[in-house]
């Protein structure tokens, strides 16, 4: 058992498995896989902070880092995510005193991260609210009409024609890009705390012609949403439990964060095994539709929901996706420093047929990293999980599986 999977006590089971013969076109391990199954780790064992409370799109829980980040960096070491969708670990490292670099191809990745790196003050953020003017015209298209209320389209239009010009002048500051994130997360919801009428979770939002059948269904039309009084509330929520010692290690960390939009099998802004800890959680295959998903806070942003589609890696196929993540292997590879890790978590899919962590151990092995565990940590599921259907630790829902690779 490595020496950082024995701090604690934590309560396991050990299983093994060997890789099969793969056509020959991938390394055997000399020896048997260990895998490590127990809790890890739960949302209640170490409350996280509410700085990480934005919704996004198979985005895992801050503890699964975490724990990965207590046992294999130090303060000032750089931790890395190649598929950093909201943020988490970046996020999560900058508390812990660590260095960051997140990467994702999606831009909506960046905004997400980078304001939550060095939060401002909630009495500025009300200032700088306050001072926005809130009249604007509502042009015809697109017609956002079946999610919000004709008063609150005129704010919404009136907030994203000021981020616009400040943008465009080159004016745009830590408290517009603050504002930014979160209006981007108020879009859609399903309660009264987002900008829209009742729809789908605000991580996926749903297109126009469904949200009119879903209006029909519950005899529900738009009413008023007081967007400043909105953003007002998530960022006093964002921000909540910030102590001084948080604030000042994302401060430091800020000063040095790069969020890069590259694909993740090429990131030559990054040096040569200069990173401790790689972090990450790539795309399942084709499970998450994430231009469909994203389509209204890209229109926001003025981001191409399309274009950014045509370039996240999307597999129909294990053999594609394998080769996808092979190319991203050599990369991490690269940038490890001798002694690094990589913790790689993957999810059951395809209704729990496709157990990924067997595809990736190889993977790892022929970049020229040593596995050194699988990881399956389980628990009970979340409200979430049971509103989608899904019993406890089926379809791997509720489960991550991490692959912990060293160089």
């Amino acid at each position: 058992m490595p020496d950082w999977l024995d701090r604690g006590g934590i309560a396991r089971t050990l299983q093994q498995f060997a890789l099969a013969q793969d056509g020959g076109e991938l390394p055997l391990a000399t020896a048997p896989i260990a895998v490590y199954c127990g809790e890890f780790w739960t949302a209640k064992q170490r409350q996280a902070t509410r700085l990480h409370e934005v919704s996004y799109r198979a985005c895992f829980k801050p503890q699964l880092p975490a724990f990965f980040i207590d046992r294999l960096t130090a303060p000032g070491d750089t931790v890395y995510d190649p598929f950093s969708g909201r943020g988490t670990t970046a996020i999560e490292a900058a508390l812990r005193g660590r260095r960051v670099i997140a990467n994702d191809i999606n831009p909506l990745s960046a905004l997400l991260t980078l304001p939550r790196l060095d939060p401002p003050l909630l009495d500025d953020i009300q200032s700088r609210l306050a001072a926005i003017s809130m009249t604007a015209r509502v042009p015809a298209s697109p017609d956002l009409s079946m999610f919000y209320q004709h008063d609150t389209l005129v704010e919404i239009f009136a907030l994203r024609n000021y981020l616009r010009r400040r943008l465009k002048a080159g004016d745009e500051d830590a408290l517009d890009r603050w504002i930014r994130m979160v209006a981007t997360n108020r879009l859609t919801g399903h309660s009264k705390g987002f900008f829209s009428v009742y729809t789908l979770p605000p991580n996926q939002a749903t297109s126009a012609e469904n949200q009119l059948k879903i209006n029909r269904k519950l005899g529900q039309t738009p009413e008023y949403r007081d967007t400043r009084a909105i953003i007002l509330r998530k960022s006093r929520q964002l921000l909540a439990d910030l102590d001084a010692a948080q604030r000042a290690h994302l401060h430091a960390a800020a000063a040095t964060a790069r969020c890069l939009t590259t694909p993740a099998q090429s990131s030559p802004q990054i040096a040569d095994a200069s990173v401790q800890l790689t972090v990450t959680s790539p795309p399942f295959l084709d499970v998450v539709q994430y231009a469909r998903d994203n389509w209204l806070r890209c229109w926001f942003n003025d981001l191409d929901a399309d274009a950014i589609g045509r370039q996240i890696t999307m597999s129909a196929t294990i053999a594609d996706w394998r080769v996808q993540m092979g190319a991203v292997f050599a990369e991490l590879y690269r940038i490890t420093a001798h002694g690094g890790h990589v913790a790689f978590e993957v999810g059951e899919v395809r209704k729990g047929k496709i157990r990924l962590e067997e595809h990736v151990v190889p993977l790892g092995i022929a970049a020229g990293f040593s596995c050194e565990a699988v990881l399956i940590n389980q628990q009970q599921f979340t409200k979430t999980a049971n509103i989608w259907g899904v019993g406890n630790n089926a379809l791997g829902t509720n489960s991550n599986r991490i692959v912990v690779f060293k160089k």
